[in-house]
């Protein structure tokens, strides 16, 4: 359990749960704060299928995997610890203070128990462990998965511009998708795999956009040549794609905040599960947890992760600042009465 530079302590300000861009981010933000931060990396991110991250300024189709890599040297550079393990519970302390104390700094409120059995000590908590995509239930799409099998446009539709694009029937949004994905290419199909019900209104929109409808139910992808090649139905007939979008339900993971009761909700666009958060700091409803990244935002890409993570971070270092003042002027009353 030890980073490059240092060895995990027993106790920090901030203890960060998610080694992705978000917790990463405030970990940067958090150090350069100089406060003491350990984060925790079970190292499962999100998007390691995909060759590239995209819309991230000046580092645009960099390897996910490199800008994690930088992330961890960025933060370790200032004075955060960066662990590999994972964080499987995390509870309040139960101390509670009755009079001040010499000194000014804030007392920690949460222990978080590692799948190790080591236990590490904070006075706040900031969990940025992301999400996990259930994929549609069609042999070949996870093989495929982040390669020519896509979910979202301003991640991949550059990539696949021009090229025949098919649109899988699997979740409420797929209509959406279709019509955005017509932006990138004239030659979008839509699989309706038993799943999606155009209303009137739609079937006119598919019309006017020119959008193949193909009904019936999707079986497996045709590959060939370590490329996909087509949908093919239960029918047996082979629909030729270069590129299919499969939108997977998006649950968050959310074991560490469960088990300090804060449950996940739906997200109102019907893509899955995630945890609401007073934006834009990432305040939960227990007092000293932040949640930051796709664990909140579902929809969210990594620069947005990113972005986040730093918002907590300011968020965090302000809470523990009015805590610490608080704390300074209990001690000089204190010291007067004495």
């Amino acid at each position: 359990m030890e980073t490059a530079n240092s060895r995990m302590a027993g106790q920090y300000d901030v203890v960060v749960v998610g080694g992705g861009a978000a917790g990463l981010s405030a970990a940067v933000s958090l150090g350069r704060a100089l406060r003491s931060v350990l984060v925790i990396d079970a190292g499962e991110p999100r998007n390691a299928p995909a060759a590239g991250v995209h819309n991230f300024l000046s580092r645009d189709g960099i390897n996910p995997t490199e800008l994690l890599s930088l992330g961890r040297d960025e933060a370790i550079h200032y004075g955060a610890d960066v662990v590999d393990g994972e964080a499987v519970a995390a509870r309040l302390t139960g101390e509670q203070r009755t009079t001040a104390e010499p000194g000014t700094a804030a007392q920690p409120a949460f222990e978080v128990d590692l799948s190790d059995g080591s236990t590490v000590a904070a006075c706040r908590l900031l969990v940025t462990t992301g999400v996990v995509d259930i994929l549609p239930d069609v042999e070949g799409i996870r093989e495929r998965w982040g390669k020519d099998v896509l979910h979202c446009p301003y991640c991949h539709g550059w990539e696949v511009r021009n090229k025949a694009i098919g649109i899988l029937g699997s979740v409420p949004m797929a209509l959406h998708q279709t019509m955005l994905f017509r932006q990138w290419s004239p030659s979008i199909t839509l699989f309706l795999n038993d799943i999606v019900e155009p209303t009137e209104e739609q079937w006119e929109q598919l019309a006017a956009r020119a959008i193949t409808v193909v009904e019936g139910k999707v079986r497996s992808l045709d590959v060939s040549d370590d490329a996909l090649a087509g949908v093919v139905l239960e029918s047996g007939k082979v629909v030729p794609v270069d590129a299919l979008v499969a939108g997977p339900r998006v649950e968050a993971r959310s074991g560490v905040l469960e088990s300090l009761g804060i449950s996940t909700v739906e997200h109102p666009m019907g893509v899955g599960r995630h945890v609401e958060v007073s934006q834009p700091g990432g305040a939960t409803s227990v007092p000293g947890v932040y949640a930051a990244g796709n664990v909140t935002d579902l929809t969210g890409q990594v620069m947005a992760s990113a972005a986040s993570g730093t918002m907590a971070a300011a968020a965090i270092n302000a809470d523990l600042m009015l805590e610490e003042t608080t704390l300074a002027v209990e001690a000089a009353r204190l010291a007067v009465r004495m």
